[in-house]
């Protein structure tokens, strides 16, 4: 095989891992981790490297996350090896003369996916992406469209802080006080501010009433949460 040829396909699958590791952060975000832990975890679990902290207590915690832990393990472990055993034959297929334009040949791609990786920070374009992904996961999951989003902004304990935005009120919210809701009593979900229409976020009142565009910072379960205002996960950030 050509060196070019060969350097070019170590490119693509360092882009394959990145794409792989951003879809099973989303993945692990669906079941309600934060995205910088989430996305930790995940590539502890594909390079196998064996790094753990109080934080992987999250996973284990909840029996979709440990199902899902292990099918990242599974598919890292599969990858890496693929991937080893490709370039080690790849590289004692190589000439001689081959090898001596090894650092030239080595620059192209390398290049190439820095050039990639400096793009996919602008935040336009890791929002196109972040959708993309979102919407494969989507897929995996089986997760439908909804009118609401929330988006999950730290974990304390078993339960999540998160945003959520109200495009439409769910019809038993409509027209009633956060008291008569029974929030609180019937899921255990506290909302602890409300922003109005740009405002400043003040603090829930039992006689709030949720009105269109308004914006909760709700503490809860977070699947609860979801469910609750029929949200679904959004990843832009604030």
């Amino acid at each position: 095989m050509n060196l070019y040829i060969a350097l070019s396909l170590f490119s693509l699958i360092i882009l394959t891992y990145w794409v792989i590791t951003e879809l099973f952060t989303i993945l692990f975000r669906f079941t309600g981790l934060p995205d910088e832990r989430a996305r930790f975890q995940v590539i502890s679990l594909l390079t196998g490297c064996g790094y753990t902290t109080k934080e992987s207590e999250m996973f284990l915690s909840n029996r979709r996350r440990r199902r899902l832990a292990r099918i990242t393990m599974l598919f890292g472990y599969v990858f890496n090896v693929t991937i080893v055993s490709a370039f080690i034959n790849v590289f004692l297929s190589l000439k001689a003369s081959q090898i001596e334009h090894f650092y030239i040949a080595v620059l192209i791609p390398l290049a190439v996916v820095a050039i990639i990786f400096v793009f996919m920070r602008v935040p336009g374009v890791r929002a196109w992406g972040d959708a993309m992904l979102q919407k494969v996961a989507d897929r995996i999951v089986g997760r439908t469209d909804s009118f609401n989003t929330v988006m999950l902004l730290d974990y304390i304990g078993t339960d999540s802080i998160a945003l959520v935005t109200l495009n439409q009120i769910p019809e038993e919210y409509r027209g009633v006080t956060l008291s008569q809701t029974r929030l609180k009593a019937e899921t255990g979900i506290l909302v602890m501010l409300i922003e109005k229409s740009g405002k400043k976020p003040v603090p829930a009142g039992a006689d709030t009433i949720f009105e269109p565009g308004d914006q909760l910072t709700v503490f809860g379960d977070y699947v609860t949460i979801c469910k609750a205002f029929h949200a679904r996960e959004r990843f832009a950030e604030i």
